[in-house]
């Protein structure tokens, strides 16, 4: 079992039988569906139950992309890279900022991805305390490549789905990143808006 497989977790109400993906469209005991107009409106528990499905199918996807990289590159990692070459800041504090976490955390990373030649560090010329980072080449490839999985990855999910249901997901999906009413973290949103 690897470590995508152990992020799934297959209960989405009872309990599967022999390996089995209980449908996402059960309804837990003591819920009720709603008719309106000749169409069900599934419970909260039901939504929720369905949202969580996909975010973990995506979320695997994810991991997936990631763990195909040559270079072993971690989560944290590789959220640092992705807000150095596409987020404004190119300076420790500001990258320690992004990622939510202490500058000595920031700097720990930073060193393994410096001995790992992904990105590089300067003194600012300006004022020498500060710590400028830049992806490397190589950098930008672990993220490029990364992003690419992920996508082939979408597309042949896409390819599983009903034609006639795409313009359902597209909508589904646009109503549900509009509800968090905040636009996406920069560390994640290359490779699923482009």
């Amino acid at each position: 079992m690897d470590a995508v497989d152990r992020l799934k977790e297959p209960r989405l109400g009872p309990q599967a039988e022999d390996g089995e993906r209980p449908s996402v469209s059960k309804v837990p005991t003591g819920e009720r569906t709603t008719r309106t107009a000749s169409r069900t409106v599934p419970a909260d528990d039901e939504v929720t139950d369905a949202i969580i499905h996909a975010s973990r199918t995506l979320f695997g996807i994810a991991v997936r992309s990631l763990t195909a990289s040559d270079e072993e590159v971690t989560l944290p990692q590789y959220r640092a890279l992705v807000t150095l070459a596409y987020g404004r800041g190119r300076r420790l504090a500001d990258l320690a900022s992004s990622l939510g976490v202490s500058p000595s955390t920031a700097t720990r990373m930073c060193d393994r991805l410096v001995r790992k030649g992904l990105i590089s560090r300067t003194r600012d010329e300006i004022d020498r305390r500060e710590v400028n980072l830049e992806v490397t080449p190589g950098g930008h490839k672990i993220v490029e490549g990364v992003i690419e999985r992920r996508r082939a990855d979408v597309r042949d999910l896409l390819k599983r789905l009903p034609q006639d249901t795409r313009n359902q997901l597209v909508e589904a999906l646009n109503v549900l990143a509009n509800a968090t009413s905040k636009a996406p973290e920069v560390h994640w949103s290359p490779g699923w808006h482009e």
